[in-house]
């Protein structure tokens, strides 16, 4: 087997470091491994280490002959993908390939691929980092996470995106592309907006400072190191996210601002602050997390 990695950076990196392992089953076990990046920087670094069989200076040179091809960019640009690939590019695909991704949103993707006629299956590991680049990726990055693989179009093969997330360590997870996003925009891309917005509460914004920011930087501890790890992550990366699922993640604003009201209003409450109120809600708050896996 021949897949073909378009991007190759921490997910597409420890997707491929994953296929690796001794333990890969079928059909994946010593597959061919080549990537194309437009800086070439992770390829090269794969190559060194033994990852990738062959490093591909241009896109059509590495989806030539390729069984699978897995889109492992930015949102946006797995889109821009997506679309050549089922135009200018479709001349090189091979009968029968199942292209595929790892992006974070879905159904951008997946409409593009239907209307260009691509045999197309969404996928998204459910695990990740805030760090980026090949050199951060890791084999076992996705054991016993969720895989989530999206509805086929244009007669793309889901089997085979269940197997490959199966030899990654992962538990495919069947779900619908539009849901996908509404259920990754609560628990992945609200609370990336939300430690952004933290950090400019406190911090201040791109264009002005918080005087007190110094003083309280010195004071921080793991609560504000755990609530703004999120902000530390690729920018672009959280810019395609969030322009990708607009609709969903803006749905989710609007509720999570009427939540901050509700607390203002309890803060500002003209009898003063209701401590029995409050614990309620903080309550709550925890027995709901208390019903998540």
């Amino acid at each position: 087997m021949r897949i073909a990695f378009l991007g190759l950076g921490l997910i597409g990196g420890s997707v491929a470091r994953a296929l690796r392992a001794p333990d890969v089953p079928p059909p994946f076990a010593g597959a061919e491994l080549v990537a194309w990046t437009p800086s070439g920087d992770g390829p090269r670094l794969a190559r060194a280490e033994g990852t990738l069989n062959r490093i591909a200076t241009e896109p059509r040179a590495a989806i030539d002959g390729a069984d699978l091809i897995v889109l492992a960019g930015p949102p946006l640009a797995c889109v821009e993908l997506a679309t050549r690939l089922g135009g200018e590019w479709r001349t090189s695909l091979l009968p029968g390939v199942t292209v595929t991704d790892v992006a974070s949103t879905k159904a951008a993707i997946t409409r593009v691929a239907d209307a260009a006629g691509l045999a197309f299956v969404g996928g998204h590991p459910m695990a990740g980092r805030e760090v980026t680049g090949f050199a951060a990726g890791d084999g076992g990055l996705f054991h016993d996470r969720p895989w989530v693989v999206t509805e086929a179009v244009g007669g793309g093969d889901p089997g085979m995106v269940r197997r490959l997330a199966v030899a990654c360590g992962a538990r495919p997870v069947d779900l619908g592309a539009e849901r996908h996003d509404r259920l990754v925009a609560a628990i992945s891309h609200l609370p990336l907006l939300g430690s952004v917005a933290l950090v400019e509460a406190v911090a201040g914004t791109g264009i002005a400072s918080s005087p007190d920011w110094p003083d309280a930087a010195a004071l921080a501890a793991g609560g504000w190191r755990d609530t703004t790890r999120l902000a530390r992550g690729d920018a672009r990366m959280g810019a395609e996210i969030a322009a990708t699922n607009a609709a969903a993640l803006a749905g989710l604003l609007h509720t999570y601002r009427d939540r901050i009201d509700e607390w203002l209003a309890l803060l500002e409450a003209p009898a003063g602050p209701d401590p029995d109120a409050m614990q309620g809600r903080l309550a709550a708050a925890a027995s709901r997390l208390g019903e998540a896996r």
